[in-house]
């Protein structure tokens, strides 16, 4: 008895685990495909392989159509077997992500490919936002929640993680779905009597309720009535190019205790009655009785749409046949059904650029050039130089399909695009190579000038010796009683400015080592700053001479003149600028020295009272010694 109950107990868990390994699946077929859902506990390589042994991939969902598809298998798959727990589970679909390829949340897919074509779709239906890593693969699976009502109109969201691994499947994992895709399905058979038809696909799925049935796939007819239940077999075929239909003629399962009351006979549109029991199937005005002699078509061939996209149906002359046509700008695709567009970039139609539109195109010019010219899609140059549209500071000059600025002399190109100009500093630049003694740097060019006691020569670059004088003879700067010293600044304006602004000079001494008239390093003496004085002409400056008790005093005065025509308004900004260097100069000197004054006055007082502060006292200081005196001291001496 013990023995008994153990075996019964043996073949109970034997059966349990038979029944978890059953591959439970529910198939549904529209369009060209077919999906299978399987209840089967796997990880996603191996449902892969399942897939692809039986022909097909692991399912794409591209669009919302083929999502409703799916969604009507698994509704069909939770009919069968044990009912689901009722939590999020979950089904493989072809979405996956390998490893070293890292998501990207702009793209719909997130970075995903779909197994089998690797195609891009625009449709997602994402539960959350996808793990953001590289290291590891990842696989997208399908929510079947159980607990949310509606489950059958509702579509299913995505939601990715871990792949699996061999016997362990991943987290609430219950099965996996699959797409095969044909050429083209048959209708459903229709029976006129009582009966059972079954299904057989290609990738071996059974099934007796499909809307349509794949190419290839094999009916297998159980009439009730008649032929001792003994099946009929049919094929569905191809019998003209993208024409699909069984093998077979006339209703099936008719029985003339039903005649035209089970199914309509099997008709597809009327069923007529004859009077020995039979009938026979018939069509409605503008339909024509097919070959099978159940279905019917329309005598207008383009009735029923046959061509796709932009394609337009034409009837043939005996209206069995049809053709597609194609708008311009399209052509017939491999089918002769559909359109597809046409390239034409592919023949260079534009002088430039050519972009691709969906049945026509469009010609586009480069940067720097505008649509024109005689023939269509010519392109013209754009003149930026035109007046009023220049981008350029000062000079612009146009090129083919483009531009390039330039600038006048005594300016340089500026500016991140090169449009703009800058004042170029020649005095800087040559470092004092311009002007035999001072440059002065003006917009867009520079100018020359001396130092006192000198003046600026014709060609406004050199200086030579003055002729007058107006300081002592031992002040002269070449040593020598001439009188011929020139205690002023000479500046030319022979480069002129072409904005003719006063620029603001800076001065800078430099011995001439090219006129033998100045010598290097010679030393400069000025009389004190009050002699300086401002003359009644602007921009000249007039220096008074010291008058000496000599007979050169019409030498002195015609010098004097001399100097004054001499000067210019050039040279009041030199001599303006040195006085006012020499002014700064015994200022800064004079306050240095007032500091230093007042510091040392400070620490000799601060010296004394820390001595005072030093010096030792005693009880004797308060007191003061008596001289004595020689009378009281003679009155005392006895022998006196």
């Amino acid at each position: 008895m013990a023995s008994s109950a153990g075996l019964l107990l043996l073949l109970l868990s034997i059966q349990s685990r038979a029944v978890n390994t059953i591959d439970q699946e529910a198939v549904v077929c529209a369009g060209a495909a077919c999906y299978t859902a399987h209840r089967r506990k796997l990880n996603a390589e191996d449902a892969q392989l399942h897939c692809s042994k039986k022909g097909g991939n692991l399912a794409t969902v591209k669009s919302e159509e083929e999502a409703r598809h799916i969604q009507g298998a698994l509704t069909q798959l939770l009919l069968l077997g044990a009912p689901l727990p009722e939590r999020q589970n979950k089904f493989w679909i072809g979405l996956q992500r390998e490893k070293g390829n890292c998501s990207d949340s702009s793209l719909p897919l997130k970075g995903f490919s779909w197994l089998g074509d690797g195609e891009a779709s625009q449709y997602n239906n994402w539960y959350k936002e996808v793990k953001n890593t590289c290291i590891q693969r990842r696989c997208v699976s399908l929510i079947l929640d159980l607990s949310v009502p509606g489950l059958a109109s509702s579509l299913s969201k995505w939601v990715d993680g871990p792949c699996g691994q061999s016997g362990f499947p991943g987290s609430n994992i219950e099965g996996f779905v699959c797409k095969f895709s044909f050429k083209g399905m048959c209708r459903p058979l229709t029976l006129g009597g009582p009966g059972q038809v079954n299904y057989t696909t290609p990738f071996q799925a059974t099934s007796s309720s499909l809307q349509a049935v794949p190419f290839a796939s094999m009916a297998s007819v159980a009439c009730e009535d008649g032929d001792e239940g003994r099946p009929h077999y049919f094929l569905c075929k191809e019998k003209a190019p993208s024409v699909f239909d069984w093998d077979s003629s006339g209703p099936l399962c008719v029985s003339p205790k039903f005649s035209c009351d089970f199914n309509n006979g099997g008709c597809q549109q009327d069923c007529f009655e004859g009077g020995d029991g039979s009938f026979r199937c018939g069509c409605r005005p503008g339909f024509r009785l097919l070959d099978d002699l159940v279905s019917c078509a329309s005598r207008n061939p383009c009735s029923s749409s046959p061509c796709g996209g932009e394609a337009t149906c034409f009837p043939g002359s005996l209206g069995t046949d049809f053709t597609c046509h194609c708008p311009p700008g399209y052509q017939l695709d491999s089918t002769q059904r559909d359109c597809v567009d046409v390239d034409e970039c592919q023949d260079n139609p534009c002088a430039q650029d050519c972009v691709n539109t969906p049945g026509s195109f469009r010609c586009e010019c480069w940067v720097g050039f505008e649509p024109g010219g005689p023939e269509e899609g010519a392109c013209v140059d754009v003149d930026e130089c035109a007046p009023g549209h220049s981008p350029c500071a000062q000079s612009c000059t146009n090129t083919e399909g483009s531009f390039y600025c330039s600038c006048e002399e005594g300016y340089e190109l500026a500016g991140e695009d090169g449009t703009q100009c800058l004042d170029v500093d020649e005095c800087e630049v040559q470092q004092g190579g311009l002007c035999d003694s001072l440059c002065f740097n003006t917009e867009g060019s520079f100018r020359c000038g001396c130092l006192p006691g000198w003046e600026l020569d014709t060609n406004g670059v050199s200086c030579t010796g003055g002729p007058t004088s107006l300081g002592p003879p031992s002040r002269s700067p070449l040593g020598e009683d001439t009188g011929n010293g020139e205690e002023g600044l000479q500046s030319s304006a022979t480069v002129p400015s072409p904005s003719g602004d006063n620029p603001e000079a800076t001065s800078m001494v430099a011995p001439s080592n090219r006129r033998p008239s100045l010598p290097a390093r010679v030393p400069i003496s000025l009389p004190p700053p009050e002699m300086l004085a401002p003359s009644e002409t602007p921009g000249v400056w007039m220096e008074p001479s010291t008058h000496h008790p000599t007979a050169t005093t019409g030498h002195r005065e015609s010098a004097g003149e001399d100097f004054t025509a001499k000067q210019s308004d050039q040279g009041t900004d030199g001599q303006q600028l040195l006085l006012f260097y020499i002014l700064g100069t015994v200022v800064a000197i004079l306050l240095l020295l007032a500091l230093a004054l007042g510091l040392l006055v400070c620490r000799k007082r601060r010296a004394k009272r820390e001595e005072k502060k030093q010096q030792p006292q005693s009880a004797a200081d308060s007191y003061a010694w008596v001289p004595e005196r020689a009378e009281s001291r003679a009155t005392e001496n006895p022998y006196r």
